[in-house]
């Protein structure tokens, strides 16, 4: 939507209409020190040329990853993403209402998020999913939520690998309707002591791979908490993963959730991306947000249709399963369009090149005697021990290399830890320069 102001003759139009002489009187309820403005100084009005290289100018100064070596991830990660999910996203079949409300000029969104709904329960080894959730953080909350409505208790057992601004999210959705969430530690290995969880817990919140990039026994999880009478939730934040390990339902899990932004999303700073949950046939009814089925239109041929909504726009507040009212659709159609165009053999090859380059990362870097304080697998992420690692990731800046998440912002205690991701977007020779950087 274009901003056009108002000109001064149109202002005192509107002030005249509603009785009142300036826009400070309009104001005069609003605290004088919440009005006061500073003058804002800004340059003289450039002309359409001139402002295109002016914001050109700043958009250079950004450290992207076209012209530097990334090995960020930590919740975000650099895929491949073909020409074809854009060019198909942007097909008049997927321009409808923000909301599918009216199934007869909205088939092309229904049978998109369908098939989204489809993709995640053959990725999560379950049998139904949903496609209303904003990110991987609100899918965590939302799925915990769901545990404590299906098993009646009030206590939520989080591992401490899950993302921590996850588990912030989980926090805060978790005060607001009187949930205690239960920390659970990690061993030495850099896996959750799952056994230590309490006996009435609804659930236990498991990451896997999780936020230091170990891959968790959630058979174990599962067992653990279903001994104590609690659901076992598996998030990933890294989808791609799914491609490749045993799935979570397989793995006996109860629900799983997470963000599929490895599909298809690129990392936009942080957003927007897609979260997704699912769970077992039993549980359908508690799951949050809509859930589009299949069905016959009068003809008899084949349609879609949005079928469980059981949230706060459609039903009495106290009936609701959360006030999610969002299906993400843009950023499901993307998710959709790449694993159908990767294929189930395509995503395990691509998987199977993220657990190389991670071997081959880890490897160059015990032979320059970085050491990895996680004994436990990994897929394509891993914490290194870098001594100096603010000098070091300075140098790293300085050779246009983008060295990882340094984890003492999360944890203190873990000082000189990085966390290093590696993808089909990495060649060799760029981690061989990466480990060079982090040990000289």
């Amino acid at each position: 939507m274009s901003y056009v102001p108002h000109t001064p003759h149109e202002l005192r139009a509107m002030l005249a209409r509603i009785g009142v002489a300036s826009l400070d009187e309009l104001f005069s309820e609003v605290p004088a020190a919440l009005r006061a403005r500073a003058e804002l100084k800004l340059p003289p009005a450039l002309d359409e040329r001139a402002l295109l290289r002016f914001f050109a100018g700043h958009a250079a100064e950004n450290a992207d990853v076209q012209k530097h070596a990334s090995f960020l991830g930590g919740g975000a990660y650099h895929h491949f993403i073909p020409a074809a999910v854009d060019a198909l996203a942007s097909r008049g079949e997927f321009m409808t209402a923000y909301t599918p409300y009216q199934a007869e000029i909205s088939q092309g969104t229904l049978q998109m998020i369908f098939e989204f709904q489809t993709l995640i329960c053959q990725l999560t080894g379950l049998e139904v999913a949903n496609a209303s959730l904003y990110d991987g953080a609100s899918a965590v909350a939302e799925a915990a939520l769901m545990a404590a409505r299906l098993t009646r208790r009030t206590r939520i057992g989080v591992s401490a690998g899950l993302h921590p601004h996850w588990r912030a999210v989980l926090g805060t959705y978790a005060a607001g309707i009187g949930l205690e969430l239960v920390p659970l530690p990690l061993d030495e290995a850099g896996r959750t002591r799952h056994a230590e969880l309490p006996g009435d817990c609804a659930a236990l919140v498991v990451q896997s791979p999780n936020f230091l990039g170990c891959i968790e026994d959630l058979a174990g999880a599962a067992k653990a908490a279903h001994a104590g009478g609690a659901l076992a939730i598996a998030a990933t934040a890294e989808a791609l993963s799914l491609a490749l390990l045993r799935s979570p339902g397989e793995l006996g899990c109860d629900i799983a959730c997470g963000d599929a932004q490895s599909f298809g999303l690129p990392l936009s700073f942080g957003g927007p991306y897609a979260g997704f949950l699912a769970a077992r046939e039993k549980s359908v009814r508690q799951l949050p947000g809509r859930l589009i089925g299949e069905s016959v239109d009068a003809n008899g041929e084949r349609a879609f249709v949005m079928t469980l909504t059981t949230r706060e726009q459609h039903i009495r507040r106290e009936k609701a399963t959360s006030n999610i009212c969002t299906n993400q659709g843009l950023c499901a159609l993307r998710v959709t369009l790449w694993l159908a165009l990767f294929g189930r053999r395509g995503i395990r090859r691509l998987a199977e090149q993220n657990v190389a380059l991670a071997a081959y990362a880890r490897r160059a870097c015990a032979r320059a005697a970085l050491r990895m304080p996680c004994s436990a697998p990994v897929f394509n992420e891993f914490t290194v021990v870098v001594p100096g690692l603010a000098d070091r990731l300075a140098r790293c800046r300085a050779k246009d290399i983008l060295a990882g998440v340094p984890l003492e912002r999360f944890a203190p205690q873990r000082v000189d830890q990085l966390l290093v991701c590696t993808t089909e977007m990495n060649t060799r020779a760029q981690i061989d320069a990466l480990v060079r950087e982090l040990a000289s």
